[in-house]
């Protein structure tokens, strides 16, 4: 089921890890940005520009738990799921006093990870704005509805997710690497052909019977959503 998409910062220095959160996101439809140490963390986290932060406590230069307490000391007030290979109850009470708002204990299973990142989002009240808008291209993500002009509009998950990318994006040229990334959580490579298709058949929902069709090549380059 795709979920309210959100914003989510990956902070996990172990690579296989970090690659399975970030393509379980990406699946449901969510926006992603890892970072592999604490520090770097700190660095990506303090705008407050995500919808949701998950923080492994383990990590070199600066551990999780001290990125938690210096968030929270600097008023950022994100979400943050903490992940730990440490169950005993005290660690867990550790990372709520620290200003962590959910625990999962690794390993664990991705049904309970994205579970956990929908109960967070319903909580933080899901990303700012949430209703997106171009023209008079509309679309909801926490019904799922998409509609031009009084027409309302079917798509696949997959479809949904690249049309929310663009629309967070409208205006902005976009790679189709940046498009398989985010939408497909893999280097371009073999999907290059992939994305192609897929703006190939957001365009015959969206742009079809219209005068002015909003989804755009830009050769050499990639797509943009004309803004």
């Amino acid at each position: 089921m795709l979920c309210l998409a959100m914003r989510v910062l990956i902070v996990e220095d172990e690579p296989l890890v970090a690659q399975a959160v970030e393509r379980a996101l990406l699946q449901a439809g969510h926006q992603t940005d890892v970072a592999a140490d604490g520090a770097e963390a700190l660095a990506q986290a303090a705008d407050g520009a995500h919808d949701l932060i998950i923080l492994d406590v383990l990590l070199p230069a600066v551990d999780g738990l001290t990125v938690c307490r210096e968030l929270r000391r600097r008023h950022v007030g994100t979400p943050i799921l903490m992940l730990t290979a440490r169950d005993a109850v005290p660690d867990r009470v550790r990372g709520l006093d620290a200003g962590a708002d959910d625990y999962l204990t690794k390993p664990f299973a991705t049904d309970e990870l994205l579970a956990r990142v929908r109960a967070l989002g319903r909580r933080g009240g899901g990303p700012p704005g949430g209703l997106l808008q171009v023209g008079d291209l509309s679309l909801d993500p926490a019904r799922h509805v998409v509609a031009r002009g009084t027409r309302q509009i079917e798509l696949t998950p997959r479809e949904f997710a690249l049309l929310a990318y663009l629309m967070r994006n409208a205006g902005r040229v976009l790679s189709r690497d940046q498009i398989a990334h985010q939408v497909w959580g893999e280097a371009v490579g073999s999907s290059s052909s992939t994305v192609d298709l897929y703006i190939h058949y957001l365009r015959n929902k969206i742009d079809r019977q219209t005068a002015r069709p909003l989804v755009r090549t830009v050769r050499g380059v990639g797509y943009m959503l004309d803004g």
